[in-house]
């Protein structure tokens, strides 16, 4: 396939999921306050914790979902059919089985837990039960889907992706009414409707799959090499997926156990903040990401190499954009958007988008790292690191430290997590550290010092706190945007930009 219409394809796709995050961004928005104001901050903090330790059970799930995704996308760069029959159909006779296990080991292990360990209200505790089985089956039958959505990752259709996405979101929204009008205990609709959801996805999913990809349909095999392959890759995955759920569900229960459902809500609500922002970058990111792979499978290093580079300098720019103006306004933004705004919410908030930022950075490496499946010393390292970040946090908890402390040091071991990951996946790719610092973090920090200098000014001298937002939302839009055209961009992409804003200017000239 041509560098042109693989390019046009990475277009499309950034598209088709833009317009599926900017949905999803409009109705989440709405939903999460509404959710909030009719659950309450206590049923709202018990629902994210609750949520926290079912995903615990999640990490060999998270593990094989990243090798599934891996292998079907190293095979079709391949282009062998019968291979890539063989991987998809391996994977779901493992997912089946990893379900099954999910479950019958979380039934007991999490009660247990549940019932001792959580500060849960003793007139709430039937209804956290109730969550906590709905939740339980959401994964059974998320853990099912890994393989389909992996299948209409790989083979790059993001329209199917965002439009499932979508009718996700709507059904959502359908779940928000219904909590509005339904006289019972709100916290137990909630849950099992969430599972409903899961259950219509799962099924429109399943026969898109069987419609559009061949390797999807057929008989099931199970082919002993391959699993060999997924399990040793998904066996390290999973220890780095086991760090990452560690410093996010295990501190929201490190939080719970120290400071109870409140502090849960208001980590629960930056996450939101942080997920919305963030979206802007996940729809470049997962366009880009098969390219990568497939890009390594087809020994392409150098465009590999490009994507990277591009992929990580755009998606901290993109995310910059956003998350500036949040950053100064977010107690604003949350007394307009939830009314109710928990005590930490906004300290959350601004110390979630500083990580966000690094994490940008991050991601298209990992897919780097990934594609090569040599992700032994990789995980073993990062997984090692980030680890830390729990026991850390717990000690500064026990010295009597207040909750933002446990961000803080997420932040400080994800910027080192981020200097170690670059150092590691270097020789694994055979990628320059020149180019990197050059392509990538010089400009990036360039732009990261200069942007935030303009809106700052505004944030501290004006006093009138609508005229204030306008004007910080305005100036951060300028100046990062300025940033970039100053500090970023080469010649050749200055001209492009100067080329198409004489063209829109000259056409509105003459269409007068």
């Amino acid at each position: 396939m041509s560098s042109s219409s693989t390019n046009t394809r990475i277009a499309k796709n950034t598209f088709a999921l833009y317009l599926q995050m900017l949905f999803s961004m409009l109705v989440g928005l709405y939903t999460s306050r509404v959710i909030l104001n009719v659950l309450g901050v206590e049923d709202f903090g018990i629902f994210n914790v609750i949520g926290g330790v079912v995903a615990m059970f999640g990490i060999l799930n998270s593990a094989m979902s990243s090798s599934t995704s891996r292998f079907i996308t190293f095979e079709l760069g391949h282009e062998n059919l019968s291979r890539q029959h063989d991987v998809f159909s391996t994977a779901l006779v493992i997912h089946f089985a990893l379900a099954l296990s999910v479950v019958m080991i979380a039934e007991p292990v999490g009660l247990w837990f549940l019932e001792n360990h959580l500060t849960i209200p003793v007139a709430r505790m039937d209804a956290a039960i109730w969550v906590f089985h709905a939740s339980l089956f959401i994964v059974f039958f998320s853990i099912l889907n890994v393989p389909f959505s992996a299948a209409i990752i790989a083979h790059e259709k993001m329209g199917a992706f965002a439009y499932f996405s979508i009718l996700d979101i709507s059904l959502k929204l359908a779940i928000v009414y219904i909590l509005q009008i339904i006289d019972f205990d709100k916290l137990k609709i909630y849950a099992a409707l969430l599972l409903c959801t899961q259950l219509v996805l799962q099924t429109i999913t399943f026969f898109y799959c069987i419609r559009n990809f061949p390797e999807v349909r057929g008989k099931l095999t199970w082919k002993k090499d391959a699993a060999k392959e997924m399990s040793s890759f998904a066996g390290w995955s999973m220890f780095g997926d086991s760090a990452v759920l560690m410093f996010t569900q295990g501190l929201n229960i490190l939080l719970n156990m120290f400071f109870g459902a409140p502090v849960n809500a208001a980590r629960g609500i930056a996450t939101q903040v942080q997920s919305v922002v963030t979206r802007f970058i996940g729809g470049f990111q997962t366009a880009l990401n098969p390219q990568i792979i497939k890009s390594y499978a087809a020994n392409d290093l150098i465009y590999m190499h490009k994507l990277i580079y591009a992929s990580s300098k755009f998606s901290f720019f993109l995310l910059l954009i956003l998350s500036l103006p949040v950053f100064f306004e977010a107690e604003q933004l949350l007394v307009w958007w939830l009314k109710i705004v928990p005590d930490h919410t906004v300290n959350f908030v601004r110390i979630m988008l500083l990580i966000s930022l690094v994490d940008s950075l991050a991601n298209p490496l990992i897919f780097s790292a990934k594609a090569t499946g040599k992700i032994k010393k990789y995980q073993a390292v990062l997984g090692t690191l980030l680890l830390l970040v729990v026991p850390i946090s717990y000690l500064f908890l026990w010295l009597g430290y207040p909750p933002e402390s446990v961000f803080v040091v997420h932040l400080v071991v994800t910027v080192i997590g981020q200097i170690v990951r670059v150092v590691l996946i270097k020789p694994m790719i055979n990628f320059r550290l020149k180019d990197y610092m050059q392509f990538v973090v010089f400009k990036c920090s360039l732009v990261l010092l200069l942007a935030p200098i303009l809106p700052l000014i505004s944030y501290l001298y004006i006093n009138d706190l609508v005229i204030r937002f306008w004007l910080v939302l305005l100036c951060s839009l300028f100046s990062v945007l300025f940033s970039i055209y100053i500090m970023a961009l080469n010649k050749t992409e200055k001209t492009l930009i100067k080329d198409f804003v004489y063209s829109k200017v000259r056409f509105l000239g003459n269409s007068q």
